[in-house]
């Protein structure tokens, strides 16, 4: 075995730095195969894509000269159906007319509408009023819209456009170097689909004449950039329909990238979309201080391995997560995978630190000379890459090419080793934890479980991290338990599993994390709350770990033997008959691809990993949308509650 140069005190004084990164939690040290490194890369960027049916448009009433408020803009029909919200402040009574393509006749939309009633528009509890229009026999063509209302201020609000599901804007960041200072690039295009299969895309797909992005920054201030496709904006070849942008980044916080299109679709029919991104921004507080790593043999037979760094913040507390790849060589001197190695991580005294347990170095019969590839770091709650290395030299202890492999990979090589104070936690017993999601309140009928307990952070907006620590919090009083979540909830209960040692590692036989309607891969309605909240103002904030580009970054750092840990479900609307447009919320379904629970889509609630527990139709996300709610499903909470363990 390695010899032991440090005492158990080099060991324990690691653990204390790192228990920092979760305000009292103790990170793992997580590990995994090399097999898994291809996994453990973020997705391409147009993986991520928002591919968008509808358009989001920002309007504002201004003075006319009847001596009211008015606005007048373009209302594209394709196929004679056309489903319409409009979100007006404080429920003002704005009224709607349609003209005609032809420019002959006027009409309420009151009047044209089959349906025209309330609706609301959101996630949770965080919900926006709105009028809904349905419009079945408008004749194909671009139609005018003007709104008005009496008044002499000013008046701002929001139309939100379905249109024909066929053709969709596809867009997505060209870039994930979302740093301040950066500049931060956006592509769209057209594609076109037929029974679920793409046939078109880009130029194959329509025309698009107009492609606009609108930046608004942390502050509020807004910005417009026209969108090329010349070959020279990131946008791929000149005149192949794909068009490009970019915004600098000035500051740090959250913004608004809305990328407006119109033009024609394959038929000729107008068209006008919209695709709405949330993107945050953070500082570059961390630098790597040298171009090498090294590792020094701790007790219990680990190394520590140190990468000198510079950080920016003040008084050390932030912490990051962090990824390397630990390559050496074979018996001939050829390149040889041994393990990737990562977790949170907090810098202290110019560097921060990973473990690795040297057993992988002999799993992969590997020895020197050793190097780190494909190093990130990454902020904790947004999961942006603030420092990196393609390569680091890396020089570890001798001793660590004489370990023995053991017989299989255990937790240790996983996790790292067990902190004494997990085995000896003051809680006592065991626990099923209710959790709900995000600006949620309570969710789960505790009747429906035994020994349960249900989670409180009502009506909040929490990243992923900040989610998990506080049910870490929430479960301390037990020694031990499993959790069922709704919606964020399983996402926020698999980060703590992955990253912070809890009473999860100590339940007993059983499902360990069940989820129902999460959005492991996120959710458009994100980055449309976004942008309604900029002028309406959000209750519990926005969230950028459930859109599509930010739960595909969170992704990126969880590994296969967490995931496997988590059982899921997922549900929809009850399909009524094949000639209407089904939905949960005929609100958020103008801009969700069916099936979708109202919150959740179908194929982005998937968690590739884990163990699909099926799908269930005629369930809907939460209460007050047309089917009952998935989480007061008694027959799967029973199955739950018998299979959960705590």
């Amino acid at each position: 075995m390695m010899r032991v140069r440090f005492s158990a005190l080099s060991l324990g004084l690691l653990l204390a730095s790192q228990a920092q990164a979760g305000g009292g939690l103790v990170p793992k040290q997580l590990a995994g195969p090399a097999s898994e490194f291809a996994a453990m890369q973020p997705l391409d960027p147009a993986d991520a894509a928002i591919h968008s049916k509808a358009a989001l448009l920002s309007v504002e009433l201004g003075a006319d000269k009847a001596g009211g408020l008015s606005w007048q803009g373009e209302l594209p029909v394709q196929g004679n159906r056309v489903r319409m919200m409009l979100f007006a402040p404080n429920g003002a009574d704005w009224q709607v007319q349609l003209r005609d393509p032809s420019g002959r006749m006027d009409k309420s939309a009151n009047a044209v509408a089959a349906q025209p009633k309330r609706a609301d528009f959101g996630i949770e509890e965080a919900r926006f009023p709105a009028r809904y229009y349905a419009f079945d026999k408008l004749a194909s063509g671009t139609w005018s819209i003007r709104l008005s209302a009496a008044g002499t201020a000013r008046q701002r609000g929001f139309l939100l456009i379905e249109g024909d599901p066929a053709t969709q804007l596809v867009s997505y960041q060209t870039h994930k170097r979302q740093l301040t200072g950066e500049r931060i690039g956006v592509t769209a295009l057209l594609a076109r689909s037929a029974e679920g299969e793409t046939i078109g895309l880009g130029a194959d797909a329509g025309e698009i004449h107009r492609a606009e992005l609108k930046v608004t920054a942390p502050n509020g201030s807004e910005q417009r950039y026209a969108m090329h496709d010349d070959g020279l904006h990131d946008d791929g070849a000149a005149g192949d329909g794909v068009y490009g942008a970019a915004f600098a980044a000035k500051a740090a916080g959250k913004y608004q990238a809305q990328v407006i299109v119109s033009g024609r679709d394959a038929q000729g029919q107008p068209l006008l979309r919209t695709a709405e991104h949330l993107i945050p921004v953070v500082e570059p507080s961390l630098s790597l201080a040298q171009a090498k790593a090294a590792g020094s043999e701790t007790a219990g037979g680990r190394v520590r391995i140190d990468i000198p760094v510079h950080s920016n913040k003040q008084g050390g507390s932030a912490h990051y997560r962090a990824y390397a790849e630990v390559w050496g060589r074979d018996a001939g001197g050829a390149e040889r995978p041994v393990a990737w190695i990562g977790g949170m991580v907090t810098p202290a005294n110019g560097k921060l630190s990973l473990g690795l347990d040297p057993r992988w170095v002999a799993h992969a019969k590997a020895q020197g000379p050793f190097e780190l590839r494909n190093l990130r770091l990454e902020d904790a709650d947004h999961f942006i890459t603030v420092a990196a290395a393609k390569r680091l030299p890396l020089s570890l202890p001798v001793g660590v090419e004489r370990v023995k492999a053991g017989n299989a990979i255990d937790e240790a090589m996983l996790m790292g080793p067990r902190p004494a104070e997990l085995a000896q936690s003051k809680g006592v017993g065991s626990r099923l934890l209710l959790v709900h999601g995000y600006c949620s309140a309570g969710v789960w009928p505790e009747a429906h479980f035994t020994n349960a307990s249900s989670f409180a952070d009502h009506n909040q907006s929490r990243t992923h991290d900040q989610f998990a620590r506080l049910i870490q919090s929430f479960g301390s009083p037990w020694h031990s338990y499993g959790v069922v979540g709704h919606s964020q909830g399983g996402a926020a209960s698999l980060h703590l599993y992955t990253y912070y040692w809890s009473g999860l590692d100590n339940a007993g036989a059983g499902r360990l994390i069940q989820s129902v309607g999460t959005p492991y891969q996120g959710t458009n309605l994100a980055g449309i709350l976004a942008a309604l909240g900029s002028w309406f103002g959000v209750g519990c904030g926005t969230n950028d770990n459930l859109t599509y580009s930010g739960a595909s970054a969170w992704l990126a750092g969880i590994p296969t033997w967490a995931r496997a840990k988590v059982n899921y479900y997922t549900t929809s609307f009850r399909i009524t008959n094949w000639w209407t447009n089904d939905y949960c919320n005929f609100a958020t379904d103008l801009v969700l691809n069916d099936p979708e629970d109202g919150t959740t889509e179908q194929s982005y609630g998937q968690l590739s990993g884990a163990v699909n527990r099926g799908h269930t139709t005629g369930q809907c996300h939460t209460r007050n949308m047309r089917d009952p709610a998935q989480f007061l499903d008694a027959t799967r909470n029973a199955v739950m509650n018998t299979n959960a363990a705590r």
